[in-house]
């Protein structure tokens, strides 16, 4: 709880999936949602963490590739992985020649 709210401000809306350790969330201001996989539950009207799983799943596996990166340039790593991630079924080739195309040369 302290790690959650040294990071998250009071009264945002979380999601999280049933661990006990989550219980307290709503009494320390916060809006509270949870999906409990226990019981073969995935999904609760809007609420779900399959997607932010995923995501976390891709980002280790490709972070490791690297063997560690430094603090300073994890937000960097960090972004690469959530463009990856987002543009993952799509053909970066022609996104990548249009980028280079379009810049100035020196």
């Amino acid at each position: 709880m302290p790690v959650i709210q040294g990071k998250i401000l009071e009264g945002s809306t979380i999601h999280t999936d049933g661990w006990k350790a989550y219980d307290g969330l709503i009494l320390n201001g916060y809006d509270h949602y949870r999906v409990f996989h226990s019981k073969n539950e995935f999904v609760r009207g809007k609420s779900h963490v399959n997607g932010i799983e995923s995501f976390w799943s891709y980002a280790k596996r490709r972070l490791a590739k690297f063997n560690g990166c430094t603090d300073e340039n994890f937000l960097l790593f960090l972004k690469e992985c959530e463009f990856r991630y987002n543009h993952r079924s799509e053909d970066l080739v022609p996104l990548v020649r249009k980028i280079f195309h379009t810049r100035k040369r020196c």
